[in-house]
């Protein structure tokens, strides 16, 4: 009854199983090469040639958002394995280990989140350099304290627990109920911040290469898409479409993923 009821859920598997679609698409086939330029073809409008058009190097704009669509799935799925691997890790050992151990990391954890994380992502790239593997640590890096909030919070509440007590009666070492007992009940939550984690990764990797600290050319990215056709919004309005659109759904879908996710796993409902 309760799943018949999700519609958050339905209309975010929907989207994203869209976006995932098109990604396997383009990892095959595209209608154009994604970086031919075609000097005479520039500008072009919507048509059955170009389903979105044309940009300012005569390039498929269609074709742009699929290979798009790889980095954005690349550069977010790394981000939040990296974010979910990182916060377990540390969020476990405050939660379960308490005492100094909890109160040093949760100082350190409210300090990262003290800081805007587009600011912390432009300060790492600024030491590291820019390439894709710098932007996804970033951005990883940057959503460590997320999770590891939300795994610390789950390992307070089930350290507690009977099953754990039982666990150490019969000689379970730290790490083995840690890891073995209580994370997988801890597992449903993450679950739910690593859909919502992914929807900020891409509107983050989306930003970067906005600002030209992503992912760089020739590999497109619906960020600098986005940066390229700010300049030729009144003449080539699908240019900015495009892009901004796809990544609107992109954020939407995993948001409302997320969401649905949440309220299926609400035993109160």
């Amino acid at each position: 009854m309760k799943l018949k009821k999700n519609l958050a859920l339905y209309i975010g598997v929907g989207i994203v199983a869209i976006l995932l679609f098109l990604m396997i698409i383009s990892l095959f086939y595209t209608p154009y090469d994604a970086n031919k330029m075609v000097i005479a073809e520039r500008f072009q409008a919507p048509s059955i040639k170009h389903w979105l058009g044309t940009d300012n190097f005569g390039r498929d704009i269609l074709s742009r958002i699929m290979e798009g669509s790889q980095t954005a799935f690349y550069v977010g799925t790394v981000s939040v394995l990296i974010a979910l691997i990182g916060g377990i890790i540390i969020g476990a050992l405050a939660g379960y280990m308490g005492g100094w151990v909890d109160e040093v990391v949760m100082r350190i954890i409210d300090a990262l989140m003290a800081f805007p994380s587009i600011l912390l992502a432009l300060v790492f790239i600024a030491v590291f350099g820019v390439s894709t593997q710098n932007t996804m640590l970033a951005i990883g890096i940057r959503s460590i304290p997320t999770f590891a909030r939300i795994a610390r919070s789950g390992f307070i509440q089930y350290k507690e627990f009977e099953f754990v007590k039982a666990a150490k009666a019969i000689g379970a070492g730290p790490f083995r109920i840690m890891f073995i007992h209580i994370l997988p009940n801890v597992m449903s939550s993450l679950i739910i911040a690593a859909s919502m984690g992914f929807a900020t990764a891409v509107l983050a990797e989306a930003g970067l290469s906005y600002l030209g600290l992503g992912v760089q050319p020739p590999h497109p990215s619906w960020g600098r898409m986005l940066n390229e056709a700010q300049g030729y919004l009144m003449k080539a309005p699908w240019y900015t479409f495009a892009p901004g659109t796809v990544i609107t759904m992109s954020v939407l879908g995993f948001n409302l993923l997320g969401d649905g996710i949440r309220d299926m796993c609400d035993t109160r409902k």
